[in-house]
């Protein structure tokens, strides 16, 4: 014959296996999660990082740019638009 009766309701209730627990889960994985992220950010960060800039190079892209740009005049009328009325 076989037990097809319910359990009581004073017993407990069956043990289950570490991983089927749900707020196992929560607590392992926001972490876990945290973790992978910045490992991620931090290879990225090494990874794409920028060029070092030489002092020689600036100086002489600012040498070459002898010629007035297009920024010129509306350089000119924001300065004077900044001045105090002469009376």
């Amino acid at each position: 014959m076989s037990n097809t009766n319910p359990p009581a309701e004073g017993s407990p209730e069956p043990k289950l296996p570490w991983w089927r627990y749900r707020m196992l889960w929560l607590v392992i994985g926001g972490p876990l999660l945290v973790v992978v992220a910045s490992v991620s950010t931090a290879y990225v960060a090494i990874k794409g990082q920028d060029p070092v800039l030489i002092k020689d190079e600036t100086a002489e892209s600012q040498r070459g740019k002898t010629e007035p740009d297009a920024q010129t005049p509306a350089m000119q009328a924001r300065n004077h638009a900044a001045t105090p009325e002469q009376r």
